[in-house]
């Protein structure tokens, strides 16, 4: 019988299944707690190594290199330990990926890009990324997710989402309302404004539609919230069913579950999926009719993108499910 991968996207560029969660970690002592955390949980979450504001000036060097280092340890389980550099007009964003890519290059599973003005200036730090993979000899391209938090970046975002090796774009909620010049006030950054104000809204959804349109993950920004799980988990709720975000930050290890909770797909919608699929499966994937409603290859589409984020997201599937599309 033939895989759904096989026949509902033939020919297509695959839509990048991440992780629902992408936590942010800057010291090395918080690195360590978040990779501890991951071996428990599984790879239910990416880590991000800071080198930008987890580096202290004239220490960047090092900074990177401790990155690297733990990236390339026995305690990286799951090789989902991804770092962002230095924004483009800082000195040292070159040698951060030198570092980075040079020691650790085997393992990175993407490279995050903050700040850029344009997408020139994230296509300039894709070729950079590129000639550096070959300097060292890395066979696979990295890819790389890009912060929309500038003016520039998003008049350009659907632009910068069709670049090549562009994975996921991040809304970088804190500097997009500071670049405003206090026009947008500071309840903004954070619920119930960071969903409600107009300008953060647009930004918000013409990042979601040109990451979805372009075959990119949208990725949410924080949460300020540390300790309330309600609180979280609503952020990470309105984050994906108002505005279409599949992936949120996390900064703090308290986010993570509430995050997953809210990006999982509905547990009846999950099992409906595996009814249908198996259906369809059995049919040769041609038409079919199920519970008194026609399903075709749309609907088929629409289910397996559903089934995939289920299981990335921890929840449990049927055991037939399990054993026809993901053994």
């Amino acid at each position: 019988m033939r895989h759904p991968n096989d026949v509902l996207f033939a020919g297509e560029k695959p839509f990048p299944l991440l992780p629902a969660v992408d936590h942010y970690a800057g010291s090395e002592k918080l690195i360590r707690k978040a990779l501890a955390l991951q071996q428990d949980m599984g790879p239910l979450f990416d880590i991000t190594c800071d080198c930008e504001d987890g580096a202290h000036a004239g220490a960047e060097a090092e900074h990177a290199s401790m990155c690297a280092a733990l990236i390339m340890s026995a305690e990286n389980r799951f090789n989902r330990v991804g770092a962002r550099i230095h924004d483009i007009t800082h000195p040292h964003w070159e040698k951060d990926l030198e570092i980075l890519v040079g020691e650790a290059g085997s393992r990175l599973p993407f490279i995050t890009l903050p700040k850029p003005r344009s997408a020139d200036d994230v296509r300039r730090q894709i070729m950079v990324l590129r000639q550096t993979e070959a300097i060292h000899g890395i066979k696979h391209r990295i890819p790389v997710h890009v912060l929309i938090e500038t003016h520039g970046a998003l008049r350009e975002v659907w632009q910068i989402a069709a670049l090549e090796g562009v994975e996921s774009l991040d809304f970088g909620l804190m500097d997009f309302v500071s670049g405003h010049h206090g026009a947008i006030p500071s309840h903004a950054m954070h619920s119930p404004g960071q969903f409600d104000h107009p300008l953060v809204a647009r930004a918000k959804c013409e990042i979601s539609a040109a990451a979805l349109g372009s075959g990119v993950v949208p990725t949410h920004n924080v949460t300020t919230e540390l300790k309330d799980v309600d609180y979280i988990r609503n952020d990470a709720r309105r984050a994906r069913e108002e505005f279409g975000f599949l992936r949120m930050w996390s900064i703090h290890p308290n986010q993570n579950q509430p995050i997953l909770a809210a990006m999982r797909p509905d547990f009846s919608e999950t099992a409906l999926a595996g009814e249908i699929l198996i259906a369809a499966q059995e049919a040769d994937w041609g038409p079919i009719q199920y519970a008194g409603k026609l399903h075709d290859r749309a609907s088929y589409r629409y289910y397996w993108e559903l089934l995939k984020r289920a299981r990335a997201t921890g929840v449990e599937l049927a055991a037939q499910v399990s054993q026809r599309f993901f053994a």
